[in-house]
């Protein structure tokens, strides 16, 4: 049954049809026509105060929830204020689809008043993107936009549609039939695959679990722990995987790369087998390549087939979702004798212990980050969602809080977006109103994406945001000191003069707090705890040439490893 309505009724009643909760966004010409039903739709639209702010948010409640994230803008400046999320949803293999306004279709190519091509600016940041220029095609376009966005290697769909489309007439029906006939994700792994995987397992004497952020989108945490308590592998997480995998547990050896543990680095550097699933052997993670894991073999299962083999050749290449592939590979585990890997778990133990991660220690009577990030972590618990800006408090908080809970830590990885912590936060608080949603930023991030507290406060979304204020772009500063000869070129912030970021969030209609001694940082912190009306944002003033340890330097071997910077690469110390 089908009845005649505008194509902006048709692409609410669509994405009401695929229940889709909330939207963010912000109105303008081309897509005004959408705005109209929308003022009478069941969706609940947060109107942002930047475009940037409505992908990152649509990215958070993706996160958060397991579901599709949603952003609208407008043509032109709206929709190219998009890139940045999208092309941080690209990198992360996040499920978004962002629908954007376009000027009238006798309009495209003439250069009108805001018209930009932002399916061609977007097409090498999308997983798929379409322009639609009639009615006819909108809920077709939607439903196949969704279905893209969800199915496979996750990722986003822009979807940009012109006025006079929006503004037409079409006939509303429902369900749509997907048709995509190019695109057939192979989901399920090869049984004869898997099975060899057990066997290569079974041979090796020093297996790595490496697992990544796929693990993550393939909601592949229990299938996860169900082959490590089959077969006790010790197991490395990447920056995108803190979480799927608690800490407390004995085989967790941490992050490896750059910025990881001496145990996980030397895990993989030592291996004889790794099993990498849903991990893409990102450059942050194997230092220079040649050099890494010299001595594995390597099992490589990922959903996108383009990965295996991209970086790193794997010995046996199984393409398929991460979280079938684990439960096949539990099941096969039941057939195979495995041997006695507990040397190898003691080396990396002993490892971990000599050389835990590097707390830092703060200078000139200042507050550590470290101990400020770890204290945030005990007081708020592993429950909590925790969401980071990037930069030097992200690695920290990668490290010292308390990642025992799968599903709640929210980052930004492969990008590396300064900015997306403070909307990343609020999509997950709108999409778990249930947690508290702990976002840790610096300062320099915070100044880029901030007014999205006003957003928060007049839509009731109570998010608390610490400031790890050293009033430096601290990580920039870090490679200035380490490489640049301590030549501070344009990385002072000043935020000690100007913003003062306590006055900043009471004049967006948040609490601000402050701590700058170590007496004064659980009290601010069991105080933000108690405020749940609004947001709240705490700044605590730590000291600017506090650093992050471990460390690789980039480009170099992961067996160049420093745990400090005065020390001699811990290879050279400690054959591993």
């Amino acid at each position: 049954m089908s009845s005649q309505v505008t194509g902006a009724q048709a692409l609410v009643n669509a994405l009401e049809a695929l229940n889709v909760e909330v939207a963010f966004g912000i109105p303008g010409g081309a897509v005004l026509p959408l705005y109209d039903p929308l003022f009478d739709s069941s969706i609940r639209h947060i109107l942002v105060r930047h475009e940037q702010g409505a992908a990152h948010a649509a990215e958070g409640y993706a996160m958060a929830t397991g579901k599709v994230g949603v952003c609208i803008a407008t043509s032109g400046p709206g929709a190219t204020n998009l890139v940045t999320g999208i092309a941080d949803a690209y990198m992360d293999s996040v499920p978004i689809v962002a629908i954007t306004g376009q000027v009238g279709s006798k309009s495209i190519g003439t250069d009108a008043f805001q018209e930009a091509d932002i399916r061609g600016i977007s097409f090498p940041i999308t997983k798929h993107n379409l322009l639609i220029r009639s009615a006819d095609d909108i809920v077709r376009g939607i439903a196949e936009a969704f279905h893209i966005a969800a199915t496979g290697r996750p990722g986003p769909v822009l979807v940009d549609i012109t006025k006079d489309a929006l503004n037409g007439l079409t006939d509303w029906a429902w369900p749509i039939e997907i048709e995509l006939p190019g695109y057939k994700p192979t989901v399920t792994p090869h049984f004869r695959q898997v099975r060899e995987a057990a066997n290569m397992i079974a041979a090796s004497r020093k297996p790595v679990l490496y697992v990544g952020g796929g693990l993550v989108k393939a909601r592949a945490a229990e299938a996860l722990a169900v082959v490590v308590d089959k077969a006790p592998i010790p197991v490395v997480t990447t920056l995108m995987a803190r979480g799927v995998f608690p800490d407390s547990h004995p085989l967790n050896f941490g992050m490896p790369g750059m910025h990881g543990t001496v145990a996980a680095v030397g895990a993989l550097q030592e291996a004889d087998l790794l099993i990498a699933v849903g991990t893409r052997f990102d450059d942050r993670v194997t230092g220079a390549l040649d050099s890494f894991a010299p001595h594995a073999q390597v099992i490589h299962c990922d959903i996108d087939p383009a990965e295996i083999g991209k970086n790193r050749t794997a010995d046996l290449p199984i393409v398929g979702d991460c979280r079938l592939m684990l439960e096949e590979l539990a099941d096969r585990l039941d057939s195979v004798d495995l041997p006695d890997w507990s040397d190898w778990t003691r080396y990396l133990t002993n490892l971990q212990e000599k050389y835990p991660t590097w707390p830092g220690q703060a200078g000139d009577g200042m507050l550590s980050p470290q101990e400020v990030i770890r204290r945030i972590g005990a007081i708020a618990g592993p429950d909590a969602i925790y969401v980071t800006g990037v930069g030097q408090h992200q690695m920290w908080s990668a490290h010292f809080l308390p990642h025992e809970q799968p599903y709640s830590w929210l980052t930004s990885g492969g990008a590396g977006t300064m900015g997306y912590c403070v909307p990343a936060a609020m999509g997950a608080k709108v999409g778990r109103p249930d947690k508290v949603v702990w976002g840790i930023d610096g300062d320099g991030c915070f100044q880029m994406t901030n007014q999205e507290i006003t957003t928060c406060t007049l839509n009731n979304i109570p998010i608390k945001i610490a400031i790890i204020n050293n009033q430096v772009l601290g990580m920039v500063r870090q490679w200035q000191t380490l490489f640049y000869n301590q030549r501070y070129s344009n990385t002072e912030l000043h935020t000690d003069l100007c913003p003062d970021f306590v006055k900043l969030a009471e004049a967006m209609g948040a609490v601000g707090l402050r701590a700058t001694t170590e007496d004064e940082v659980d009290g601010v912190i069991a105080r933000a705890m108690e405020i749940n009306d609004r947001p709240v944002v705490v700044e605590f003033v730590v000291h600017k040439d506090e650093m992050v340890w471990p460390m690789v330097a980039a480009g170099t071997s992961n067996s160049d490893i420093k745990y400090a910077r005065d020390m001699a690469p811990i290879w050279e110390e400690d054959e591993l």
